[in-house]
């Protein structure tokens, strides 16, 4: 198995320590971004340490800066000992309002965060993927992306985005190596959303044909399957892994 770098944004929440493990799982070197402002590195090292996972390379920034990207690309890959490989663009903030009341600023931070961070991030790697004829750059994106959601006009506008901006990139990339592509999660069974009211955990649940959530560890074997040799002749699409909630 060739062992290459992986690039995760985002990789200290409940989704991005799937996505890093499975990954670490499949061989892979893995660089685990984080930002200083919300996220514990020692808490979060020293649980994947007593989990077996004791390689990870952290680096810190905001991916809302492009300025703030190249330096942790730059300082993962030092560290790292060669380039990215894989790129994982998981990383995102939720500022949920009704629109009539949703002010400037929420929008202008869901958007950064979860639609230019992806121009920041690919920015940083795309060029030089294509250069060595292999690359994955895997985004996550959301059923509401999909679906919409009330309340979530600047988020859904966002995972909207990152599908329109994966289609595009990948059609740009295609003959060089380098695949783009989507994954959409419904309901995942982080520790964020176990912490929802009983009442209104099950209501969620009530409501997913197949009447469980997702296990983190699921989204994140997808993006192993896409980081694969063997996913190389998928790009531009979108797995929609919400339990059949919602089909395209």
């Amino acid at each position: 198995m060739t062992q290459r770098v992986a690039f995760v944004t985002g990789a200290m929440g409940g989704l991005g320590t799937s996505i890093c493990q499975e990954l670490a799982k499949a061989g892979h070197k893995v660089i685990a971004a984080y930002h200083p402002e919300f996220d514990k590195p020692d808490e979060w090292t020293k649980e994947m340490a007593a989990a077996g996972f004791k390689d990870f390379i952290c680096v810190s920034g905001d991916i809302a800066s492009l300025e703030s990207c190249a330096a942790m690309v730059a300082e993962g890959e030092a560290k790292a000992g060669a380039p990215v490989d894989i790129l994982v663009n998981n990383a995102g903030i939720t500022r949920d309002r009704m629109f009539a009341k949703m002010e400037l600023s929420q929008w202008d931070a869901v958007i950064a965060t979860n639609l230019t961070s992806l121009f920041n991030m690919t920015k940083q790697v795309s060029a030089k993927m294509a250069e060595r004829g292999w690359g994955r750059i895997i985004n996550i994106s959301s059923l509401n992306g999909v679906k919409g959601q009330a309340g979530q006009t600047n988020y859904s506008a966002a995972k909207a985005g990152v599908i329109g901006f994966s289609k595009a990139l990948a059609a740009e990339l295609a003959a060089k190596g380098v695949t783009v592509n989507v994954i959409a999660p419904g309901y995942v069974a982080t520790k964020m959303v176990m912490a929802i009211k009983p009442e209104v955990l099950q209501g969620i649940i009530d409501g997913v044909p197949m009447k469980r959530l997702a296990k983190p560890e699921e989204i994140g074997g997808a993006c192993a399957y896409l980081a694969s040799d063997l996913a190389g002749f998928m790009t531009g699409a979108t797995l929609n892994i919400n339990g059949g909630l919602y089909y395209q």
